[in-house]
Formats: C-alpha cells, structure tokens, sequence
C-alpha cells in the first residue's frame, strides 16, 4: 500500500507562519490541506507591468495610468471631494478623493506627472480612480517595479493579500516534490498543451514575466483552460450525483386527468399555445416515472407559465397528493393564489396560503389546514420551507422566480412527505437563461423552453429617448393617465450617490408629484419594509394610484393588465436581461404598450448599442444571449443563494467553447464514482454537502 504523503493529506499547518490561529480562519475558505491552497486560485490579476492609456480604459479591470494634472476642483455635493483631472495623449480621466486635506490638494498642481493605479468606474464625468494609489513622476519616466502579473485572491477576515501570496509561494515550492493526481484522461490533457497539472497551477499563481498579459486577463490561457474544464468537469458530476440520487429515490406516480383539464381549459377565452402543449406533455411524463421530477421550465414574460404550472398542479392534486407553490415576494404569492383559485376552486379543489404577513391565529390555522390534509393547493412564500410546515401528502414542489431561492432551500421540501416518497419539483423562471448557462448551472434539472407567446399579443414598442426630452416624456404620462391606464416609472437608485449620476427614486417623486398634480403618485423600494411594500403595490394594481415611482423591485411578478406605458431612468445603468424583465410588467392587457429608455446626455456609443438590442427584439432569449455576451453570467443568475455553488476559475462565458466537451467526458467519468469522488472533492470539497439537502 502507497503511503507516501501526497498535497492532499499534507496540513496547512506544515507551511511556515501558519499557527492553529491561522489555520482556523484559512479554514473559513475551505482551506484545510496544501491541495486546498493551491486550488485556491486567484480572483483576477493586478497588471503594474506597463501603463494603460486613458482611452483604453474599461470597469472592472485593474490598471495603472500616467498623465499631466490638467485641472483641480473642489466638489460640493452630498458628500465634499477633490477632483482631480489628468490627461495623456489618448484623453482625460478624473482622479476622485473623499478623504483629502490642503497639503495633498495644493500637491497637484498643474502639469505635474502623476502615476495612478487603480479600478476605473463609472462616476459623473465618466470613468473616474476612486481614492487611487499614485505618485508623482519625472516626466517622460514609464519603466514600471513590477515584471510581472500580481495575482489577487479571494479574502476573509485576518488574512491580507501579502500573506496569501507568501503562503502560496510555499505551496508552490512544495509542489517540485509532491504533483497533485493528474485526473484527467490524457485526451484532455492534450487539448491543453499543458504539459501537467502542477506547471498550469505554478503558473496560474505566479505568471512569469513573458506571459502574455491579454491572455491571462481574457482568461484564455491554456493553463486556465485547462483548470476551468477540470472545475466545469467537477460541478457537472456533483449534479449528475445529485440528479442519479433522486432517480434512486420513490415519488407519487401522477395520473393524467383529462377530463379535469378539459374542463379547465373550457372556462379560458384562449387555448394552450404549441410551446405550453409541448411542456405540459414533457412534465406528464415525468410525473407519470414514479420517480422525483427535477424540471426547469423557462417561458419569456407572458408566455404563460402559470397555467402549465396548474395543470400539473390539476393532475397531482386529483391523483390524491397535495401541491406546494412558492413564490419569491408575499404580491406574487397572492397573484398566483387569486389565478389558482379562479382555475381549479371550481373543479372542486381547495386552496389555502401561508405568508408571513398572517395572525398568529391565522398562521395556526393554516399550518393545521396543510397538516390534516384539507387544501390540496398551498400557495405561500419563503414561510413554507419553514420546520413546522408539516404537509399531509406533498406530491409536488412548484418554485417559481427559482433564482430567488437557494439549491438548500429547494430541496428542503423533499423533507416535507410523510409518505417516504420525495415531491416532484418543476421550478420556473421568467428571466431567459442561455442555453449554455443553464447547461452548467443546473445541469442536474431537465429543461423545457416555452418559446412561444399566446396569439394576439401585441408587442411592446420601445423608444430610447434622450434626458432632454424628459418634459415630453412626463406630458406623455398624463395622456396616459387622462384615458385611465397606469404607468411606471423606474428609477436605479433609492437615494443620491456621488459615484453615479443616476436617478433616484425620491426625488423623482418628489418631482413628479408637482409636474402631474391632480394624479394619486406612488412610490416603492427596496428600503420600505415588506408589508409597506406589498401596500403600495396591491394599491397600484387595484388602480387607487395612476403612476408608480419604483425601482427595480417591481422587475418581477407584478401583474397589472391597466398599465401600458413604461419609463426606465438611465437604463444604461442595467443589464440587457434585467431591462427586458422590467419592460414585461406592462404589455400584459388588450391595449397597445410602450416602453421609453430615457438615457442620459453622455450616453456613450456602445451603450447606445447595447440598448438599441432590447428596441429591436422582444424575444427574451435574443436579448438574454446578448447580455451574456456583454455583462457575463453572474447578472443574469441573480445573487448567488445559500446552498449555490461558485466557481474559483471557470466562466460559463470565457469558457462557454469548453462545455459541450465538458459534458462529453463527464457522461463517461460519471460510471468511475472513485475518480468523481476525488475530482468533486479537489474543486467543491467540503461545500459538496449542499447535495445531501
């Protein structure tokens, strides 16, 4: 028996500094062994190897600049600041400081060569350094200290960047004497070029100085291609874990009670387009295995999800088992209680809510109504991943808005049968997700597109018009309001910010109640309480208020067929995806709608693009791709929940070209349950308990 020491079983503790202290918060990042460390990779990369210049300048991405102090200012506003405007050959950018005193303002004085590094953002001149490191220059000077990528990592409390580095710097020099397993079949290992895993993980922690730079920060090394397919390869696996242990698993076997749908569908003034026939024949099938369904079903905004959702929810029921449907907000969760009990109360089915706004009396009441089996549908929110949510007969698990909930919190409801049989779950999205996305973030989900819209719906007409016709814009909201429709009118921020020169919701408010006095005006975000929320737009959709201040709170859920008209303040400020969501929210009557793109002045050339995608397609799926393209995955999939795993490396954009490989290989490794096991247990490790939910 081999039982030399290899990365994996040689503790933290063996490399030079690191005490049980250290150890204990390296452990909070799921560091345990030098494996671990090394698997660590970094976030992104400083590049202090040359200068950048101001017109090559892009967000998010860490550069140094040098040019001559044109102008000094004092800013008065919210908050005081010094600006400070340098410029190079190429343009000007502002160097902007909170936190400053006379010494370092008289300090630039003008034509002086300053040297800045710093992340660029989006500020009210444009790009702008905010509290940058700098100094000043000779003129003419561009060698640089560094010749090389500085790399950043992840943190956590009590450990700094320079430390890390020292520790991987010993990790590293270990890895002369101990490689880490090479896992991979060596057809992989060829596609790369990289001669073996230990020189692609040496060279991802401390590129040398001939590493080409555009490539490392493109994330298209070969060396990052080559960890990111093992990191796709391992998540990929612990979804088909995931997906063959409910196979494994006894659920309700759901009988098709057609003469009930019938009698649905007879009461309707439309019938089921293709795309929902299609779906709800796919899910029957699934329901029909006697084992747990795992679907996603993606439909653009008014494609008609809910109504595949309750003709499941028709079939479990009258097979004799009780449905559960969650939604993300307590407005939605009403919403979905008033459609359900309009379409299957009259069939004979009871329906009941649990939300957190409920009495006491009221919440005990239901708890014992789903306990004793008397409502077969419950519609509520969070509250029923709740413990003291006991369902008699639970059959099936509908999650809707699913990006809004946690894998753990999902899959909390298989815990909630007492039959020992595991609900089916159907989770549904309005928010379209590239094909490729989905291919790896819920790979472990069967997947149904409802890529049609019911006939006669009219599209919504979009128009990107300039803050300089805003006057126009608001006359256009009284018309409106004057033949009884509504209208929103979307700000990004709540409150004044220094650092973007976006709308706020207040004053915009304020504003309008002035402009269009004689209309009852609302308002609504994200810093109300919940219930104060839930009033404010349960007041809108009944019409007692004709206009409606929000920001992007209302992107999902809300149904208000009055409502025709639509105005985005500084939509530039938002991802294509998010844009479209919003712009859903009216459309959803017989009368024609519009939605206007009110942009700023400065609106740049490629902004202007980005925007003129979302004039020029309504189809969700267009302008989903599109947004992957400009703004990446992590927009488009919402805030990571708990229970969600995140990759170190891999990026379902940068490595979109690597998936279908990806998949390929994991088909064959998925019957070689040892290797999976270690391939799971070097990338995801001790978060993999997330699947034993």
């Amino acid at each position: 028996m081999n039982n030399l020491p290899t990365l994996a079983n040689i503790d933290v503790t063996v490399l030079k500094g690191v005490g049980s202290k250290l150890a204990q918060v390296l452990a909070k990042l799921d560091i345990h062994s030098v494996q671990d460390l090394l698997f660590h990779l970094p976030l992104r990369y400083l590049d202090r190897t040359r200068i950048t210049a101001i017109s090559q300048l892009r967000t998010n991405t860490s550069v140094v600049v040098q040019g001559a102090v044109l102008k000094t200012n004092i800013v008065f506003g919210k908050r005081r600041s010094l600006a400070v405007t340098i410029e190079d050959n190429s343009g000007t950018t502002c160097l902007r400081f909170y936190h400053f005193n006379a010494s370092q303002k008289n300090s630039f004085e003008e034509g002086r060569q300053v040297r800045c590094y710093g992340d660029p953002r989006l500020g009210s001149s444009g790009l702008e350094f905010y509290h940058p490191e700098y100094e000043f220059v000779d003129s003419g000077k561009t060698e640089l200290s560094e010749q090389a990528l500085t790399p950043v990592y992840p943190l956590t409390d009590g450990l700094s960047q320079s430390r890390i580095r020292s520790l991987t710097e010993q990790a590293v020099n270990l890895l002369k004497d101990y490689s880490p397993s090479e896992l991979l079949p060596a057809e992989v290992q060829q596609m790369f070029g990289m001669d073996t895993l230990a020189s692609a993980l040496a060279y991802l922690h401390f590129p040398p100085p001939e590493a080409s730079v555009e490539q490392i920060l493109a994330g298209q090394h070969p060396a990052q291609q080559r960890l990111a397919f093992e990191e796709l390869l391992a998540h990929y696996l612990v979804r088909q874990q995931l997906r063959e242990q409910f196979q494994q698993e006894h659920a309700a076997l759901i009988k098709v009670h057609q003469d009930k749908k019938a009698a649905l569908l007879s009461t309707l003034p439309f019938s089921l387009t293709g795309a929902q026939q299609r779906v709800c024949d796919e899910i029957q099938r699934d329901l029909s295995k006697g084992v747990p369904m795992l679907r996603m079903v993606q439909g653009d905004v008014g494609s008609g999800k809910t109504l595949v959702a309750a003709i499941a929810a028709l079939n479990v029921a009258f097979s004799g088992y009780q449905v559960a449907i969650v939604a993300p907000t307590e407005i939605l969760a009403e919403q979905h209680l008033n459609n359900f009990k309009q379409w299957l109360e009259p069939l004979g089915l009871r329906i009941c809510w649990l939300v957190g706004k409920l009495t006491a009396a009221k919440r005990r009441d239901a708890l014992k109504t789903i306990a004793d089996g008397e409502a077969e549908i419950i519609v509520g929110t969070h509250a029923l991943f709740q413990e003291d949510v006991d369902f008699a007969k639970l059959g099936l698990a509908i999650i809707d808005e699913q990006h809004r909930f946690g894998v753990d919190q999902r899959l909390s409801l298989r815990k909630k049968s007492r039959l020992g049989e595991v609900p089916h779950q159907l989770v549904m999205t309005a928010t379209p997700i590239p094909r490729t996305l989905a291919m790896t973030a819920y790979s472990e989900l069967d997947y149904s597109v409802i890529d049609e819209l019911p006939p006669g719906r009219k599209p919504i007409q979009t128009a990107l018009v300039s803050q300089s016709r805003r006057a126009h814009v608001i006359e256009r909201i009284r018309v409106a309001c004057e033949k009884g429709t509504q209208a929103y009118w979307v700000c990004p921020l709540v409150e004044d910010s220094e650092t973007l020169s976006a709308a706020n919701a207040e004053q915009t408010w304020e504003q309008l109640k002035v402009a269009l006095s004689g209309f009852n005006i609302a308002m609504v975000h994200g810093r109300l309480k919940a219930a104060e929320k839930e009033m404010v737009m349960a007041s809108f959709k009944k019409g007692e208020s004709q206009l409606l201040v929000a920001t992007t709170v209302i992107e999902v859920g809300v149904d208000v067929p009055n409502a025709t008209l639509m105005i985005i303040e500084n939509p530039e400020r938002l991802g294509l995806a998010q844009l479209h969501q919003l712009r859903g929210r009216v459309g959803r009557g017989s009368e024609a709608s519009h939605c206007v793109l009110l942009y700023g002045d400065k609106l740049s050339q490629h902004a202007k693009q980005r925007l003129q995608v979302l004039r020029e397609s309504n189809d969700g799926f267009v302008i989903a791709e599109k947004d992957l393209e400009i703004r990446g995955p992590g927009e488009l999939l919402g805030t990571r929940q708990t229970g969600d795993m995140q990759y170190r490396l891999a990026d379902a954009q940068q490595h979109a070209n690597l998936i279908p490989e990806v998949h390929r290989i994991g088909e064959h490794l998925c019957v070689d349950k040892e290797l999976s096991d270690k391939l799971i247990q070097r990338w995801i490790g001790y978060n993999k308990n997330y699947a034993q939910v």
